[in-house]
């Protein structure tokens, strides 16, 4: 691979991955319920010392994967402060209207997209996709033919980036300059989109008659190589989780430093 991803394993990657998913949802909907900003600010960071202590990726890495974060803080902070409305003006100047209300509004809903993407990123890092899929089988009885199917279809995606990067690289051996504006982006779809769609379709098939001559039935009782269960792993995440939440809780009350504390979107 032209990227190399490898990282430790801790003890994260030892949770059951549909148990995780699952406590990662209710957290999802649970969080739309709460507007206090201070327990958003509390979890964030606490968010982010289980991001770089327990993921078993290198600081670097962690670093590119967060960097989109700020983008999505930015754009949802930028789009409520500057043109939300309050009560309690501090700035206006043509159609921008900056009021108290309105700026930690932004920050919260900044919040929250990032505590947000800092979930998914946690379980995607932690989370071995042929791992899940088992687990999703033997835990929670989804049918073999899904499972299977999308484990193939996601074991293709490093191939096609691959695929991609290495097209890239021999289209600049050449000397293919591509021309800028639409000529050039149509051009790029066409020397990058044929060759790729094909290869793509070629895999695909091979995979069909790989599986096809293996007798594969998606509906027949199936035994596994991988076995996945529930562990005291288990138990320890969700402790975590429920610590923290407690904790931000207990912060939010007795540790506040903003001039709002519940945010109404």
């Amino acid at each position: 691979m032209f990227l190399d991803f490898s990282n430790k394993s801790t003890w994260l990657n030892q949770v059951n991955p549909s148990f995780k998913l699952l406590l990662f949802v209710f957290l999802f909907v649970g969080l739309l319920f709460i507007d206090n900003i201070h327990f958003y600010l509390y979890f964030t960071i606490g968010l982010l010392i289980i991001y770089f202590l327990m993921t078993g990726f290198p600081i670097k890495w962690l670093l590119i994967f967060i960097s989109p974060f700020f983008i999505i803080f930015l754009s949802s902070f930028i789009s409520m402060a500057l043109f939300g409305e309050g009560e309690t003006l501090w700035y206006r100047f043509g159609m921008i209207h900056i009021t108290q209300e309105s700026f930690f509004r932004g920050i919260h809903l900044g919040l929250r997209g990032i505590i947000f993407g800092f979930l998914g990123l946690i379980f995607a890092l932690t989370t071995k996709p042929v791992m899940f899929f088992y687990s999703t089988m033997q835990q929670y009885r989804l049918k073999p033919k899904l499972a299977y199917s999308f484990m193939a279809a996601i074991r293709l995606l490093p191939m096609v980036a691959e695929e991609v990067y290495v097209l890239k690289q021999a289209l600049k051996v050449r000397g293919v300059i591509f021309p800028k504006g639409i000529s050039g982006f149509y051009q790029r779809l066409k020397y990058y989109s044929v060759p790729i769609l094909a290869q793509s379709i070629r895999r695909a098939h091979r995979i069909a008659i790989a599986m096809e001559a293996k007798q594969f039935d998606g509906n027949a009782k199936r035994t596994y190589y991988y076995q996945s269960g529930y562990s005291y792993h288990d138990i320890w995440f969700c402790l975590l989780l429920l610590g923290g939440i407690m904790i931000c809780f207990f912060l939010q009350n007795n540790f506040t430093f903003l001039p709002v504390e519940r945010v109404i979107n």
